[in-house]
């Protein structure tokens, strides 16, 4: 039973269960929308929240109008062209989204015996993170509109990672107790620590994301069968990127070593270790496309890596500093 200050074990096991299904879900959007831009998706479905006027995307240019580039050519500068691979990989990309909505929304629900049990934080945070995807709809919506508008799309980028660091709050939140961290000495130069780490990395993705407006108009320039040249022709924006790197990269490492150094817990140890991991990763997937014309799958790996290092980095913060962030009463 709830009380006001204890909530029942299968609400508790219920919440942690959906906060964790929904980040892997939110990631999974990350994913489909790299494979969007390393395709050159983005507008395979030119209106919204339709595809061609339809709620199920045409297969064949059969199925559509014989006007279609009149009526979607003047959006698109008459450069419409019906590619039903491009147009599926968009609408897949716009389902995950939905999905992901939905798993929002019942986390929202799974959050009311916090409410209720006087955790009233967890609820109002999972209520932030829902009105957020729909804001986030509706600059996808905006993207789409304003024909991939780079402002739009750095903006967009800046909230999945708000959202990202709002559900992983609540799953570190509801998951971990305290005592993970060992060194109460170490702990204020670890946690500046963590805070520069969180800046530089979201430095290094905004600077991504500059690289990958740049990186379009490149391959409107150039078109896809030039893929070998379009490091080349991205200005010093990629190479800024590039050096950029090289301090996050050794930064990460010595926070990552401090940290598990003094970690007591062999639940941080694993979230450290997954760290260096994805770092690495991230780091394999810039030099394959900065060196290896940027093969398709290199582009939504180095994003989704991108925002895995910032969320799990995140993560590590938290339970660095759990007796200030993550001190509860008992659940159940």
């Amino acid at each position: 039973m709830i009380s006001s200050t204890h909530i029942d074990f299968k609400a508790s096991r219920k919440f942690r269960r959906l906060a964790l299904n929904t980040v892997i879900s939110l990631y999974l959007v990350i994913i489909a929308g790299g494979v969007v831009r390393s395709t050159g998706s983005g507008m395979g479905c030119p209106d919204w929240p339709k595809c061609f006027g339809q709620w199920v995307p045409p297969t064949e240019l059969s199925q559509l109008p014989e006007n279609y580039k009149e009526i979607y050519g003047a959006k698109l500068k008459g450069e419409i062209e019906f590619n039903p691979v491009k147009t599926w990989t968009e609408y897949v990309n716009r389902l995950v989204g939905v999905v992901t909505g939905i798993m929002i929304f019942l986390t929202l629900l799974a959050s009311i015996p916090y409410l209720k049990a006087g955790y009233g934080k967890i609820f109002y945070y999972s209520l932030s993170a829902f009105i957020l995807v729909g804001v986030q709809g509706w600059l996808g919506a905006k993207v789409v509109a304003t024909e991939l508008m780079p402002g739009m799309i750095t903006i967009h980028m800046l909230l999945a990672i708000v959202i990202v660091f709002i559900l992983l709050y609540l799953f570190t939140w509801s998951t971990f107790s305290t005592g993970l961290f060992r060194a109460k000495s170490n702990k204020p130069l670890l946690n500046k620590l963590g805070l520069l780490i969180l800046g530089l990395s979201l430095i290094q993705i905004l600077l991504g994301t500059q690289v990958r407006e740049n990186m379009d108009e490149v391959i409107h320039s150039l078109g896809y069968g030039a893929r070998a040249e379009w490091i080349d022709n991205l200005g010093t924006g990629f190479y800024i990127h590039r050096s950029f790197s090289i301090l996050v990269v050794i930064a990460n490492f010595y926070w990552l070593y401090q940290v598990e150094k003094n970690g007591a817990d062999s639940r941080l140890i694993k979230f450290v270790k997954g760290c260096q991991v994805v770092l690495l990763l991230e780091v394999l997937s810039g030099i394959a496309m900065a060196y290896f014309g940027v093969p398709p799958f290199a582009q939504p790996m180095h994003l989704t890596m991108g925002i895995l290092l910032i969320g799990i980095q995140y993560v590590i913060w938290l339970l660095i500093n759990e007796n200030k962030y993550l001190v509860k009463k008992s659940l159940v």
